[in-house]
This record gives structure tokens, sequence and C-alpha cells, in this order.
């Protein structure tokens, strides 16, 4: 066996350098951090949801909207069964949640991270502290590295593995992207994925803070005249829009962003019809019939909603209860089953959990990750334009590739 280099010690670095050590390559580790994997630190509020516990293939690339196909032969060589049992057996615990969302029992992202290094380690990883600035390349192979401390690391093989621009205090500032085009590689522009949502709607700063939970929300596309999802659970509003879980998928969903193009569509109360909830109301109403109408939804809104639902039904907040008119009850129901949330774009990159685009997957052999322009040169992990709902389907990806990566040196 020869030498390795891997660019970048997250996941999909981290997943190659223990497979490709335990396989006889000497591997050095070119991490720019003090720490490993400081971006998978923080991943799911710190919880870390590793994988999705999904039997089929079928199912991974249903959930991966971009360059989902790219991915067969990876996920192939290791799949989500074989991840969990990867963790397992190094000591770390796992339990499966919603969605078949899969997070260590301790909840610490940290276990996670733990696992990878020692596995690096333990099969003989090196790591570097340096940041790499250069390919070095002779007749279309590469032959190692140049780094920003003047350096020169060769090696008979790269992976490239620094992940994409989000989270850039974490470190993924793009290095991978300048790697790839020196060796003549095309990169699809980067764009936030599983990012919160600006909106321009007024009432959006007046319910900073408020979590909508078991909610059901639609987003529907003014441009193609259809719904592109849909989905249930938990939302949050800001002083810039939403975020929360249902924000952060519904935002992968959404490609070419134009100002009011997209408009969330919130069921306050998807449990019950038009008809149940119209009824609940007539309830409501009769036990608050000497009351005035902002003062009788108490028990059906939390308190921040209660202005905003007034005000956007028209109703005089000083209107007897028993004054309501069956069409003004009317307008309050609609509004309930149909909240309207109107997006005007992504935030920045930087808040965003992935990046879609990176290094086009024409350019790379899905069956070993290799550069089919310049050999000896690999790819691994969120570099590539490939990128995942929410649910675990991102760090799978992550290990799948950096499992083919250093499987096919």
């Amino acid at each position: 066996m020869g030498s390795l280099l891997i660019v970048g010690a997250g996941p999909a670095g981290l997943m190659a350098s223990g497979t490709a050590a335990a396989a006889g390559w000497r591997v050095v580790v070119a991490e720019r951090n003090d720490r490993p994997a400081r971006k998978l630190m923080i991943t799911g509020k710190g919880r870390c949801n590793v994988t999705n516990n999904c039997e089929k293939i079928e199912d991974l690339v249903a959930n991966i909207p971009v360059n989902g196909r790219f991915l067969y032969s990876a996920f192939s060589s290791f799949m989500p069964s074989d991840t969990i049992r990867f963790f397992e057996s190094r000591g770390v615990a796992l339990k499966t949640e919603r969605g078949n969302r899969v997070f260590p029992q301790s909840d610490k992202a940290t276990d996670i991270v733990d696992a990878l290094v020692s596995y690096a380690n333990e099969n003989g990883a090196e790591f570097e502290k340096v940041r790499v600035t250069d390919l070095i390349i002779e007749q279309k192979k590469v032959k190692g590295v140049s780094t920003a401390e003047g350096r020169t690391l060769f090696a008979d093989r790269v992976i490239i593995a620094t992940g994409g621009v989000s989270y850039s205090a974490t470190g993924s500032t793009g290095d991978g992207y300048s790697l790839a085009r020196q060796a003549g590689h095309s990169i699809i522009e980067p764009k936030p994925s599983l990012v919160p949502l600006n909106a321009h709607d007024w009432f959006c700063p007046a319910l900073q803070g408020l979590s909508l939970r078991n909610v059901a929300v639609s987003v529907y596309d003014n441009k193609t005249k259809k719904t592109i999802f849909r989905d249930f659970g938990e939302l949050l509003f800001t002083h810039f829009g939403i975020s929360g879980p249902i924000a952060l998928s519904a935002s992968s969903h959404m490609r070419e962003m134009l100002e009011e193009r997209y408009v969330f569509e919130i069921d306050l109360k998807p449990a019950l019809t038009y008809e149940q909830l119209d009824l609940r109301i007539l309830r409501d109403f009769e036990k608050n019939k000497s009351r005035n109408f902002i003062n009788a939804l108490n028990n059906l809104l939390p308190k921040k909603m209660v202005p905003v639902v007034v005000k956007l039904c028209g109703i005089e907040p000083g209107l007897r209860v028993s004054q309501v008119t069956k069409e003004q009850r009317k307008t309050l129901v609609n509004i309930l089953k149909s909240f309207k949330v109107t997006i005007s774009g992504f935030r920045p990159i930087d808040e965003a959990i992935i990046t879609s685009g990176g290094i086009k997957t024409e350019e790379i052999n899905p069956k070993t990750m290799e550069s089919k322009l310049c050999s000896g040169l690999f790819f691994a992990g969120e570099v590539i334009d490939v990128d995942a709902y929410t649910g675990g389907f991102n760090l799978q990806i992550a290990f799948s590739t950096g499992y083919l990566a250093g499987k096919n040196l």
C-alpha cells in the first residue's frame, strides 16, 4: 500500500481515514482546526442525528433531491445499518426516534466524534494541523499538496473531504472547491440548504420566539402553481421570518428563490376539519359570549398569536363574541386552517446546515469517488454536489462516500 493524504477531518474524512488505514495505507489527515469534526459537534443541536434507519437504498435516494442516483454505489457499500453497526461496535449506544432518525442514547455529538477519531487513530492515521492551499499535479496525476504554512506533503492518493461553505466558523470555507478547480473540475454554485427563511410579513417580528408544535405545513410555488412540500411538526417564528425543523426541510425543496414565489400555508389545527373547528369555536364563543372577541381566543391559540389572528381576521377586537357573524367566524376558521407566510429569501449561507452545490458529479466516478479528470484524486462528503433533506441523510452521505473513497484507493 502507498500513502494517502486526506484534506478535512469531518465525518467523511474521518471515515475515509480509518477505512484506508485499516487496509494498510499510510494516512495523514490535514485539518486546519485544532479539533476534528467541529461542525459535527453542533449538528442536531449538539445531539447529532447520525443517520436515518431506513432499510432500502430507494428510500435513501428518495430523500436526496440533488443527484441522489449518483450515490447508489456509495450506499450499496455502506448503508445506514452499517453506520449503526459501526458506532455500536465502538461502544456508542444508539436510539431511533420519530422519522427513523438515529441519535446516540447519550444525546451527545461528542460520542460520535470520539468514535470516529479513535477509529482513525487506532488504525494508525496521523493528524496534521495545516491548511491545504494547493494540489501538486503532474501529468493529470495528483502527487500531494502544498499548505499555507509553506509545507509540501507528498502522497500517492489525495481525498478532498472539506465540506461546503455553511457554518464557516467551523472551518467550512470552500477550500475544497478551489482545490478541485486546480484539477480542472467544475463547481456547481454553492447555495444554502436546510436554512432558515426570510419573510416580510409584518407579524413575524411580533411572533418572534413562538414555537408551533404539531402543525401541518404545505408550501405552494406561485411560479409552477404546485404544492412542492408537505410536512407535520415544529415551526419557529423569528424576527426575520421562520425557522425550525419544518422550515429547514422545506428550504431544500426551494430551488430558484424569487420574491414571493413560495408561500407557507400553516394548518394550526390539523386534527380538526373545517366543520369540527367551527363547532369548537362556537363552543368557545358560547362560554365567552359576554366577552370581547380578542379575549375569547385564549383557549384556542398561543397568547402571542391572538392579536395577530384578530388583526388578520379584520374583526374589531372589542366586538362582543355574541355579535360575531357566521361569515366572520368562517374567516377566522380559514385563517386558522391556512395561516400564510410569504417567503422573501433564504437566510445567509453561513446559517445553513448544509451546502447545496459543489463538485459536479458527472466528473466523479460514482463507483470509487475518484476524479475522472485527475488520477489519484478522490472526493467525499458535502464538497460533492449532493444534498439531502433533514433526518440523518446528509451524515449518511458523508459516511458512505468516505467509506467508498477509503476502500477504493
